[in-house]
């Protein structure tokens, strides 16, 4: 088996294994922590991936966020067992290591984009799982008042989210 093939079952495998999205961060530093390939090998990989469906992208918080799809699935059942035992290790401990680090970085999002009259419109969310909590659509008079809300979200979402809770029970 050729390494880009290697590749894109072991990112098959890492997106199987979690049940939200991974960010290209999240695949990248995996890849170069243990020393895999190289980040252009690595992002030439995930672009064909994407082009032939394998995995989706999304992209929040100034960062693209990739899901797998059935077809990735179907593929991944196929060819599972490519992988190597210690190859499947090397994924496992580290989703396990930064599990926690990895589900709160996709749990509360934070994007704003330019609306239809010349406003900008603040999207904040905050997840659980596969469910949504809160989802707020924010209008903004200007960019620069988008991204404030944007960068305090985080912090902000579960005071303001009991306080919807609470004013609204």
């Amino acid at each position: 088996m050729d390494t880009t093939t290697l590749y894109k079952l072991m990112i098959l495998y890492m997106l199987k294994r979690v049940n939200y999205p991974l960010t290209n961060v999240q695949i990248s530093t995996f890849f170069l922590n243990k020393g895999y390939t190289t980040y252009f090998v690595l992002q030439e990989v995930l672009t064909d991936m994407v082009n032939s469906k394998y995995i989706e992208t999304s992209s929040y918080n100034n960062a693209d966020h990739y899901e797998i799809t059935p077809l990735g699935e179907e593929t991944l059942k196929f060819f599972d067992n490519k992988l190597s035992l210690l190859i499947k290790s090397d994924i496992d401990e580290y989703l396990r290591e930064n599990k926690y680090e990895f589900r709160n970085e996709n749990m509360v999002t934070a994007d704003y984009f330019q609306g239809t009259n010349s406003d900008y419109i603040a999207h904040l969310c905050v997840r659980e799982e596969n469910s949504t909590l809160l989802e707020i659509n924010i209008a903004c008079v200007n960019a620069e008042q988008a991204s404030t809300m944007c960068s305090k979200w985080k912090d902000a979402s579960p005071d303001i989210y009991k306080s919807i809770i609470k004013a609204l029970s």
